[in-house]
């Protein structure tokens, strides 16, 4: 659980961004690998050495693992939660950044999805809180978007549906 509880107060909404939110960063992260690996193989061949193929996969090989590796860290050392009293967005493993505001402070609630994000199912919910625009308080890539207004719609008695950017 990443929020400690007060008395009284119970979690609506409690998770990390989707792996689908992931998956731009981790082509984009395989084809760099394999790039780099075969780079290596082609610099190997115009020093006038023979290419070396094993390495040039090890290197790709590795480069992938810590791609994967750093995605899913990033993915799981996030967490948002959605009280009956707040919200919350708890970013890092040793290092940690806690934004954190009460839910009466919440003026408006949006989310909205690129066409890739709808295709994953994914999505962005955005919070408008008192504290204004310099404030962005933002649950990036959770799945099904418009659930997690419809629980902060029904905690903050707001009635209405998911609104759509």
């Amino acid at each position: 659980m990443a929020v400690d509880l007060q008395h009284g107060e119970e979690i609506i909404f409690e998770g990390h961004p989707s792996w689908r939110a992931t998956l731009a960063f981790y082509i984009k992260g395989e084809f760099v690998a394999v790039a780099i690996g075969a780079a290596f193989a082609g610099a190997t061949a115009l020093l006038g050495g023979r290419a070396k193929i094993f390495e040039a996969i090890l290197i790709a090989v590795a480069i992938a693992v810590l791609v994967l590796a750093v995605g899913f860290v990033k993915r799981y050392a996030t967490t948002y939660t959605v009280t009956n009293r707040r919200l919350n967005i708890r970013r890092g493993l040793i290092a940690r950044k806690v934004q954190e505001t009460r839910l009466e402070r919440v003026q408006n609630v949006n989310y909205s999805q690129s066409v890739l994000q709808r295709m994953l199912q994914v999505g962005d919910v955005d919070f408008d809180t008192a504290a204004g625009d310099d404030y962005n308080f933002i649950f990036a890539g959770v799945s099904e978007p418009e659930e997690v207004v419809e629980r902060v719609d029904q905690a903050t008695g707001i009635s209405g549906g998911p609104k759509p950017l």
